[in-house]
């Protein structure tokens, strides 16, 4: 065989999320577009801030040609990684400096680098179900295990006896998502205070530490005032963020973000040096160097949220009218739905009588329900409402 087989079966093979995206594109042309109901892929559909076009064409002008498109230092450039660090101190309380940064190509390449920089033979990583899926992709990619746990069903928080259970000397690291895809789950200040108080202890029994990875390209994705996310690095040392401002600023297609390794982790500086050389193994280095700038300029605004809100509100409770059970998304652009049958494979199916195109739960670690992304135009969601209510009805019969 002249090719990776691994390799050729992820190739050859795009994720349920990318088929349904793709048959949505097709099926769009065979019917009007407009007749198409794509709920499957998790694409901001509010314009970017203002703030984003006016920094692009500042720098565009402002900046010589040869430096604006030249090369930055393989972690990005000093001046970005300063301006973000101490945003992020302002913001949320928390010490860190550019030299803690390292800028990447979206939280994909922060993720992919993070375990690459982690992994050594025999480790494991947790995750706790449901979860975005590439990260099975992302973890196997390094040879590591992954250990998949429960989450309430109702709450959709961690089963902490699962985890107490799970931890053992060879897990490495625990990754959290939140706000979660696809729940929209958040984990407030209770889940994270009892969550890193038993990463300590296990840390302290075992003589290392288990790292808590948060991957958090919705954390600016918030809809109700009393919902706050709280910033793990203000409650555990040996922590690493991995962000994205393909979310909260509507660019996905830039594919910037950054990984932050918390100063106060014990092996800090060899832990972020370790991002480095993962980076430069993997051919991550040097992040897009004008999106860097306008990320740095841009830092911590957000698109118009208030569109997700009313989407939100608009699908969450006309679901509940028809007798569908959702989870309370407190944040991200995602609708968690038990299906109406226990396969919610055939629950999908029968939706695209509707032309309702949703997303299997068991993709995401979760059997029996489905993701409904919401980042859609609204006139979107009211013209499908009466298709799901359609749906709900032939179940009723």
């Amino acid at each position: 065989m002249s090719y990776n087989a691994k390799m050729y079966g992820l190739g050859s093979k795009r994720s349920t999320i990318r088929e349904i995206f793709e048959y949505a594109k097709k099926r769009g042309e065979e019917i009007g577009a407009e007749n198409v109901f794509d709920f499957s892929i998790g694409n901001p559909s509010v314009p970017a801030p203002p703030e984003v076009n006016e920094s692009i064409i500042k720098t565009v002008n402002e900046v010589p040609s040869v430096a604006l498109h030249g090369y930055t230092s393989a972690q990005g450039d000093k001046g970005v990684r300063d301006r973000i660090a101490e945003n992020f101190t302002k913001r949320f309380g928390a010490e860190l400096s550019g030299d803690n940064l390292y800028m990447t190509c979206g939280a994909a390449a922060s993720l992919t680098i993070t375990f690459h920089a982690l992994s050594c033979e025999g480790d494991e990583f947790i995750v706790f179900a449901p979860f975005f899926p590439e990260y099975r992709v992302f973890i196997g990619g390094t040879g590591a295990k992954l250990t998949v746990l429960p989450s309430d069903g109702n709450t959709m928080q961690p089963d902490f006896e699962a985890l107490e259970k799970a931890l053992n000397p060879h897990v490495k690291g625990v990754l959290i998502n939140s706000p979660n895809n696809p729940s929209g789950a958040v984990y407030g200040e209770k889940t994270i205070e009892r969550l890193t108080s038993l990463l300590k202890a296990k840390s302290e029994e075992y003589g290392a530490p288990i790292y808590l990875i948060s991957d958090e390209p919705y954390r600016e994705l918030i809809y109700d005032k009393e919902t706050v996310v709280p910033c793990v690095m203000n409650y555990y040392a040996d922590s690493i963020i991995c962000y994205s401002y393909s979310k909260s600023l509507s660019m996905p297609g830039e594919r910037v973000g950054y990984i932050a390794v918390n100063p106060k982790a014990k092996e800090s500086k060899e832990v972020y040096a370790a991002v480095c050389g993962a980076g430069r193994e993997l051919g991550f280095v040097c992040a897009p160097a004008l999106f860097q700038r306008v990320a740095a300029e841009c830092d911590g605004l957000t698109a118009d949220l208030s569109v997700y809100k009313r989407n939100r509100d608009l699908l969450y409770n006309g679901l509940k009218d028809y007798g569908y059970t959702c989870i309370y998304p407190d944040g991200a652009f995602y609708l968690f739905v038990k299906a109406l049958e226990e396969d919610a494979a055939a629950f999908c199916e029968r939706a695209k009588k509707y032309e309702l195109l949703l997303v299997n739960g068991a993709d995401f670690g979760y059997s029996g329900w489905v993701r409904v992304a919401y980042c859609v135009q609204t006139e979107r969601i009211e013209k499908a409402l009466p298709l799901f209510k359609k749906l709900a009805e032939e179940y009723k019969k």
